[in-house]
């Protein structure tokens, strides 16, 4: 077999025409990077005995293509990447109310963030555990694991600005 160097020279046209075929216009180098590695496999796998090698390159270039693509839309439905506008539109979770937080004194900043925003959509928004996983996407144990933490903290806290358990 030949050098895959002069392999990879002699079909760089056809991995440039897959390429526009499928309307690659994002991460073009990725995608060509990907034709050479699925060439290189190709002719790893080529069978002479079933018919000609660039037919079979041209096939096995363009499904590992399509399967890259697919991965990347999966990829991209499952991720979020933020805008500006979101980031203006984030709650901040600081001040619940200059009352509560004198009252809560030292005992907010001894909280996780997780904690805060559990007492923060409970005594702000009178929300259930439910509604706080659903609104941060978690589950229901994760937002109950806060509540235990928060309460033992809040409860440790008041014990011992009061002087012992009542």
């Amino acid at each position: 077999m030949e050098s895959f160097e002069h392999l990879a020279k002699q079909f760089e046209p056809m991995i440039h025409k897959i390429i526009h075929s499928l309307h690659l216009y994002k991460n073009h180098d990725e995608f060509y990077q990907e034709g050479l590695i699925a060439l290189w496999e190709a002719s790893e796998r080529f069978n002479p005995d079933k018919g000609s090698f660039a037919n079979y390159a041209y096939t096995y270039i363009k499904g590992r293509m399509l399967s890259e693509l697919t991965e990347a839309r999966k990829f991209e439905e499952r991720t979020v990447f933020p805008d500006e506008l979101f980031w203006e539109t984030v709650e901040d979770l600081q001040p619940l109310c200059p009352a509560i937080l004198d009252q809560l004194g030292d005992c907010w900043q001894k909280l996780t963030a997780n904690q805060q925003k559990w007492l923060y959509y409970t005594a702000a928004y009178d929300l259930s555990i439910r509604e706080i996983a659903e609104r941060e996407n978690v589950s229901l144990s994760a937002v109950k694991n806060w509540r235990k933490g928060a309460r033992t903290k809040l409860r440790q806290s008041w014990e011992c600005q009061s002087g012992g358990p009542t």
